[in-house]
Order: structure tokens, then sequence, then C-alpha cells
């Protein structure tokens, strides 16, 4: 068994603002959904490790919404460098970031930040 995807809630109608933290801040691929699913609203993003798809995160419109604050995906990052390339990408974006556990998980560096709704995403990449 493997994963396939993880289901993040958002408001309804903020596909934008999902695209701008999912997308640019966070790098990740926005790709259509099925037609089927289209009307529900929301959006669907992939990271990619060459031609593999390496984390799918769908964004669901939850109505009444609220964020998550505890629970979380967390990306895991090939390098150092990615990670901080990735929280000075999410930084500028203004999104919420914080280094504050960042040594706190044994073999992993790590950053937590917060989706524009509120959510919270945890990046990470192997300590070296």
């Amino acid at each position: 068994m493997k994963l396939h995807h993880v289901q993040i809630s958002m408001p309804r109608g903020e596909e934008d603002d999902a695209r701008r933290f999912y997308g640019e801040a966070l790098g990740l691929h926005e790709v259509q959904k099925p037609p089927s699913l289209v009307g529900r609203g929301g959006c669907w993003f992939r990271a990619f490790d060459g031609d593999v798809i390496a984390a799918e995160i769908h964004l669901g419109v939850d109505d009444p919404f609220s964020p998550a604050r505890k629970a979380h995906p967390g990306l895991v990052c090939a390098t150092l460098r990615e990670l901080e390339a990735t929280a000075e990408r999410i930084e500028r974006g203004g999104y919420e970031l914080s280094w504050a556990e960042r040594d706190t998980f044994e073999g992993y560096v790590r950053f937590h930040a917060c989706d524009g709704f509120g959510n919270r995403i945890e990046v990470m990449t192997p300590a070296g």
C-alpha cells in the first residue's frame, strides 16, 4: 500500500489564494481535477521526482471551513538548499513560517508554515 494524496480543507471560492500558496510559494504543480469533481470547487497539486509523482495534495471546499492547526502533511525536500529556497518563497509570499522546531525531529531539519487559510504544513529534509 502507498499514499495517493492528502486532502486539505479550504474556504469556498478561494482557489486563487490556494494557487498562490501551494503553487507559487510551496512550488507544487497544479493538475486538472477530473471533470466529475470540478463542480465541487478546490484544486489539486502535485510534486514530481523526475517523472514520478512524489506527493499530491487535494484542496477541497469545506463549508463551514475550519483550518487544520495541528494535522498537516509533511513534505520532504531533497536537500537543505531546496528546503531553504522553499522557506524563502513562502516568506516572500507573506505567509507565516516558523523554524522554532528546526532540529526537534531526529534525523531531519524542518520548518512549519501556514497556508493563507491557516492550515499547517511541514517541510523537511534529511539532516546531513
